[in-house]
């Protein structure tokens, strides 16, 4: 059985153009979720929710390995979604302020029992800090614009910019919450060669 590769089945979602604004309609997907607060680079509760994340993400797809009718598959990278609670403030002035979802999206086959199974494997094994705060649950974003980022995290104002106006000049408001996808590893990865894809959410005036 070839193994699954979600960023590729689902290139319209994964890989958008760096160049130009699109639209997608995104349709409900589950995730292992969990929410926090603080700045990632010096927050210990972001690096908790990265270590039960992973850990139940990679638990599942090695539990799960050579099982009949069930393919290997890639783990999707993280996504996450961001917010303060007065958005009307500099989002960069009070990185502390930060509220995020942080999230790895699931194949379809992936279950609440399989889930359920893989965070006892691992809390058994190295028990995680965050991980009775998980879930696992759908969400779905629905009509949402999206482009591709290619740089520093600091410097996706520009971008940011493009979806507002493609969302303004095409009869919509922004809906939702502001939505980013890390397909680079920034451990390992230049951060001018970094790649994130910026979506925003949006629905008729």
């Amino acid at each position: 059985m070839p193994k699954l590769d979600l960023k590729k089945t689902l290139k319209e979602f994964y890989n958008p153009s760096a160049k130009a604004v699109s639209v997608v309609d995104v349709p409900p997907w589950n995730y292992l979720m969990l929410d926090g607060k603080g700045y990632p680079g010096t927050s210990q509760e972001y690096a908790d929710a990265m270590e039960a994340l992973y850990g139940v993400a990679y638990t599942l797809k090695f539990m799960l390995k050579g099982k009949p009718d069930i393919p290997d598959w890639t783990v999707m990278p993280l996504e996450g979604l961001w917010w303060m609670d007065d958005m009307t403030k500099d989002f960069t002035a009070n990185k502390d302020a930060w509220k995020w979802t942080s999230m790895i999206l699931q194949p379809d086959f992936v279950t609440t029992e399989m889930i359920a199974e893989a965070s006892a494997a691992l809390k058994k094994k190295k028990d995680p800090v965050a991980l009775p705060k998980l879930r696992f649950e759908s969400f779905h974003e629905g009509l949402s614009v999206q482009i591709m980022h290619i740089g520093p995290y600091a410097e996706e104002d520009a971008n940011i910019e493009k979806l507002n106006d493609h969302i303004e000049a095409s009869g919509h408001v922004r809906h939702g919450l502001h939505h980013e996808i890390y397909l680079s590893d920034p451990r390992r990865t230049a951060p001018e060669k970094l790649k994130t894809v910026i979506r925003q959410p949006m629905r008729k005036k």
